[in-house]
């Protein structure tokens, strides 16, 4: 049963890790966020930055691991929303 939880716990990283992943490359390429919350990305950059801490505090490697995965990815789409609003 033990492997069981840990295939979840593996399986929901990966899956919380890349969900960013398309919606960051297509806003690389497009350079469009104007369909995209400026505050939405900051809560859940917080939330996650939020798990990373806790993930050390309980010394969980997957949490730290795929919770620092997903602020990458989301933090790329933040810093392009603050960018481009700055620029208009």
């Amino acid at each position: 049963m033990h492997f069981i939880g840990e295939f979840l716990g593996y399986l929901a990283g990966v899956c919380t890790a890349i969900c960013f992943l398309p919606q960051t490359i297509q806003t690389i390429k497009s350079r469009n966020v104007s369909g995209l919350s400026l505050l939405s990305y900051v809560i859940y950059c917080t939330g996650v930055l939020s798990w990373i801490l806790y993930g050390v505090y309980l010394h969980s490697a997957q949490m730290i691991i795929f919770n620092s995965l997903s602020l990458f990815f989301a933090t790329i789409i933040l810093y392009m929303i603050v960018v481009n609003r700055k620029q208009k």
